[in-house]
């Protein structure tokens, strides 16, 4: 039996590894609209973060 929680923390953590390094590789010049803030590094920092999580209560959580 697989916990919803590994493969859904393995699908939000690899896209926030895409979508941060699409944000820190990208040109400062792309986010003057939004006032600097760059806002792709922002949520993909946030989506990695939580994909981990899930991934490692999923992990954790697996009887043996």
């Amino acid at each position: 039996m697989i916990d919803i929680r590994v493969p859904l923390g393995a699908l939000l953590a690899c896209l926030g590894l895409l979508l941060a390094g699409y944000g820190a590789a990208s040109d400062p010049a792309l986010y003057q609209r939004s006032l600097g803030i760059n806002i792709n590094l922002i949520w993909g920092l946030t989506l990695l973060v939580c994909g981990a999580v899930l991934f490692w209560f999923g992990r954790r959580a697996r009887p043996r």
